[in-house]
């Protein structure tokens, strides 16, 4: 028997509920790119706020490519539970603010419908990395965009014009993408993109919607199936959708918005007015740490976070990377703690329940290690410091490019290949980060810096 709006009341008294009648909110939010990540953080805020009074902020989830999520969400009415597994045990909430699952690409045109429609007055996007589509300058890869088709550029072109003829006000366009500004850069690429395919466009987009930056924290791990076989025994139903995650969850909103908006910040959100020391922290903090953990574990044979952390080796290493290279490359908030900020790191790695996969934190390496890492070496290299640890996580990432940890999962995969193939292990660097690498130019490594990354590369492939 699946979770739905008609087995709600099957579930056993600890599992909390919405609190209100989740079938009756209007949709006030349209989200790109519904997945487990979403569905354990910008789904449980919304839920939250209405649960505490606030009305109509329904989501209107959106998958791009994959009807799965959608097959997955709408037998169960858009319901699913939420497991938070901590030290003191499990909490577990049904989560109520999905209203609807769209697919993209299908030929009904929901998406656009919800995206047009009044009552829609913020898009938050996950989309990750590659979903931009921008070179390694930073700018918009307009060839790409156009290749690849139904594109979050073209959804948003499209429904702009839809709204701008109905005269219909703009959007809160809310990223929740790890990108360092990710609200600078999806107004960037949009606007862009709307100047190529209708400049009259892209004035309209300028002047009647905003991209606030957001910072977003939680841990969310990859759910297997016997996740779901676990869930199903304390519910007594079968929630195909159910997500785990850690209790701490964070959400760093820039104030600027184009109209309305859920009153996130009485649940746990943070309004500020500037999100950069927010942003910059998580990404060389937990996210550049998330991915020494994936690349040094992966090498070492290791599988989950939790034991990579434990590690009496790989441990110390990104401890030091996170408390001496990457916290000093920052210029915290006034207020922000960073000391404080990376004990809890700790122990949010080492939490055993969460058995966060490093083989899904080392996906898409290309996208993520220049905001987690190579910015952090520029930045280290301007103040005169050496980044040892960095610089031994970033060679452990070469090799698995190569291939020593098995299959890729990149978008630049074929690239690296070729670069391997043509470099070698003596000219790999080079290929890379040097001046004309594939990686080029965030850092700009010294002498000492290439011979450190050369003598870890042949230290480690000579394990």
């Amino acid at each position: 028997m699946r979770l739905s709006a008609a087995t709600v009341d099957r579930l056993p008294a600890k599992v909390a509920r919405p609190g209100y009648d989740h079938l009756s909110q209007r949709i006030g939010i349209v989200h790109l790119g519904i997945g487990a990540f979403m569905r354990a953080h910008q789904a449980v805020f919304t839920d939250r706020a209405m649960a505490a009074g606030d009305r109509d902020w329904g989501i209107v989830g959106a998958s791009l490519r994959s009807p799965a999520v959608r097959d997955t969400l709408a037998p169960q009415d858009g319901l699913f539970t939420v497991t938070e597994n901590g030290a003191d045990g499990a909490n577990m909430r049904l989560i109520g603010s999905v209203r609807d699952v769209v697919v993209a690409s299908a030929p009904n045109d929901d998406l656009h419908h919800a995206l047009v429609s009044p009552d829609t007055a913020i898009v938050t996007l996950t989309v990750t990395e590659k979903g931009y589509h921008r070179r390694a300058d930073g700018s918009l890869d307009f060839a790409a965009v156009e290749q690849a088709g139904g594109t979050i550029y073209h959804h948003l072109a499209r429904a702009f014009a839809g709204r701008r003829d109905a005269g219909i006000s703009g959007l809160s366009l809310v990223s929740c993408d790890n990108l360092a500004d990710n609200g600078g850069v999806l107004a960037a690429s949009l606007g862009a993109w709307l100047d190529h395919v209708d400049p009259t466009l892209g004035s309209w987009f300028a002047r009647e919607c905003t991209c606030p930056s957001t910072m977003v924290d939680r841990i969310v791990p990859a759910v297997t199936p016997a996740d779901i076989d676990a869930v199903e025994a304390v519910l007594g139903v079968r929630d195909e959708a159910a997500v785990l995650t850690e209790p701490f969850a964070q959400w760093v909103i820039e104030d600027d918005f184009a109209g309305r908006r859920p009153r996130w910040d009485a649940v746990g959100a943070q309004i500020v007015t500037d999100v950069a020391p927010y942003e910059t922290a998580k990404l060389r903090m937990l996210n550049g740490a998330h991915s020494a953990l994936a690349y040094l574990g992966l090498q070492a044979g290791l599988s989950y976070v939790h034991e990579a952390i434990a590690d009496p080796v790989i441990g110390p290493s990104v401890k030091r990377l996170m408390r001496d290279e990457a916290a000093a490359s920052l210029d915290p908030a006034p207020g922000q703690d960073l000391t404080a900020y990376a004990d809890a790191l700790l122990i949010r790695f080492a939490n055993p329940t969460l058995r966060h996969a490093l083989r899904q934190i080392a996906s898409d390496g290309s996208q993520k290690i220049p905001q987690r890492w190579l910015a952090s070496l520029e930045a280290n290299r301007a103040r005169g410091r050496t980044c040892p640890e960095t610089l031994s996580a970033l060679a452990a990432w070469m090799l698995h490019v190569r291939g020593d940890d098995g299959p890729i999962d990149d978008p630049r995969a074929t690239e690296l290949a070729a670069a391997w193939a043509s470099a070698g292990r003596d000219g790999i660097v080079d290929a890379v980060v040097g001046e004309r690498g594939l990686l080029a130019g965030i850092w700009r490594p010294r002498v000492q810096d290439r011979a450190i990354l050369a003598d870890t590369l042949t230290i480690f492939d000579g394990r």
